[in-house]
């Protein structure tokens, strides 16, 4: 499962929790994976993958993103993943809650 895969990669390179969904209690900081799509083709796997990296401030939300971004460039060196691609990452704070988070989406390619 694509999910677990990004999961652990993300629980060994960043010090902070990894979830799948937002946490009841949830920590200072983490990071949640989610999985907006996928499909397959001539046994060829690909998802697209939303990591968001929340944290007590906007900066540090920021800056957790670029930790998630220098992580995923380095997940192709799986062996079950042959490409992952940044499609887009932006700020994404819940401006009523002002939970402060950024949110990076990949595109994977894997088997």
């Amino acid at each position: 499962m694509i999910e677990q895969i990004v999961l652990n990669c993300l629980e060994h390179a960043i010090p902070v929790p990894v979830f799948m969904e937002v946490p009841e209690k949830p920590p200072p900081e983490f990071l949640v994976v989610e999985k907006t799509g996928s499909g397959r083709s001539d046994r060829i796997s690909r998802a697209t993958l939303a990591v968001q990296s929340w944290a007590g401030s906007l900066l540090e939300a920021a800056e957790l993103n670029e930790r998630v971004k220098t992580a995923m460039d380095d997940i192709i060196e799986l062996d079950s993943i042959s490409a992952c691609h940044l499609n887009a990452d932006y700020n994404f704070t819940d401006p009523t809650t002002k939970h402060y988070r950024y949110q990076a989406v990949f595109d994977l390619v894997f088997y």
